[in-house]
């Protein structure tokens, strides 16, 4: 949960229960209402004056979807709300955008919260907007947080009477509205794969701090994926077992198989940790390897002048009498030579040792 929405809660504290006040990043988002009312033989864009009118268009042989987007205008939210029979409790959670994914069944409808997850390429970010789904008797309403295109792809698909759309029920709306969202799931996790694969070949070329850092924000990102995919679990398992009169019994195999999808996504995070965590090792490893090789270096290194020191010790000291000092060339001769020989034979030695 972000810190500003954090802060936004507190405009509901002394508030009683059903009280509506947004809670949410996109404060500024000007709230926007479209309907689309189909059938097998017909599909229609309809615009309406208030938002009073949404419950005139849901008639009989016919799915109405609503859509609404931007939730900063708590009255219209709240009008909605009221012309198509939502409790005040479930118009409180939808415009409580930090509200953890859940599903509420009842016998006019059922309400479903759902997160959907973008990555923003340009901040390097995973961005969650929230989805309310209402499933009533003929309609479906949906409420996001801002416009987004995640939905072109359904509304191109019922535009085609041969669409098993528009051969449906109203659950199977729902259905598709949540495997297009998990579809985008796996977009972004094939993206975060894609990631962590450039950054484990990055590895083995240079082992730096950024590389470190990088892991890391990767491993919150997918603790971060999995806390908001974990509840769709319990979402979907719930509509595939649901009793309710809006559930149909084609539809559930559909849901059924959007679980199954679910569970190979969180799957797939779990691998995806594993590999962050064997990087994480890796790292250290090889970090520890390549201090091994410095203080190895510098252990040669600091071998080498030991009798070198020594030798040039003795000969530096002040003795009175040091009968090879009188020789001319014994310095450049033979002293030299023999710290000479002391290294090249050192340094033959260590490699023969396999040291160097």
């Amino acid at each position: 949960m972000k810190l500003s929405s954090v802060k936004n809660v507190s405009k509901k504290i002394g508030l009683p229960p059903g009280s509506l006040v947004h809670i949410g990043n996109h404060i500024s988002e000007t709230t926007s209402v479209s309907l689309l009312k189909y059938s097998a033989d017909s599909i229609e864009e309809l615009s309406i004056s208030s938002p009073k009118e949404c419950s005139d268009h849901i008639t009989d042989g016919y799915i109405t979807w609503i859509n609404v987007t931007g939730l900063s205008d708590v009255n219209t939210i709240g009008d909605i709300g009221k012309n198509l029979g939502m409790h005040p409790l479930i118009l409180e959670d939808i415009l409580n955008t930090s509200h953890r994914a859940k599903i509420d069944d009842s016998d006019e409808y059922i309400s479903i919260i759902i997160k959907v997850l973008n990555y923003n390429e340009k901040d390097s970010i995973i961005e969650r907007e929230q989805v309310s789904i209402i499933l009533g008797d003929g309609f479906v309403a949906t409420f996001q947080e801002k416009k987004s295109d995640i939905f072109n792809g359904l509304i191109s698909r019922l535009q085609h009477p041969s669409s098993r759309l528009r051969n449906m029920k109203s659950d199977y709306l729902v259905y598709a509205i949540i495997d297009t969202i998990v579809d985008n799931y796996f977009a972004l996790i094939e993206h975060i794969g894609d990631k962590v694969e450039s950054i484990e070949n990055m590895l083995f070329e240079s082992a730096d701090s950024s590389i470190l850092n990088e892991i890391h924000n990767l491993k919150r990102e997918m603790i971060f994926l999995k806390k908001s995919l974990w509840p769709l679990r319990e979402i979907l398992s719930s509509l595939q077992r649901s009793d309710s009169s809006l559930i149909h019994s084609s539809t559930s195999m559909y849901f059924r198989d959007v679980y199954e999808h679910i569970i190979q996504i969180l799957d797939t995070i779990e691998s995806l940790r594993d590999v962050l965590s064997g990087m994480t090792e890796l790292f250290i490893s090889i970090s520890g390897n390549r201090m091994n090789e410095i203080m190895k270096v510098l252990t040669i290194i600091s071998t080498i002048f030991i009798p070198l020191t020594f030798i040039a010790g003795v000969y530096g000291m002040n003795f009175r009498h040091m009968p090879e000092l009188e020789s001319t060339w014994f310095y450049p001769w033979f002293l030299y030579s023999l710290m000479l020989a002391i290294v090249f034979g050192m340094l033959a030695f260590f490699k023969n040792k396999k040291w160097l």
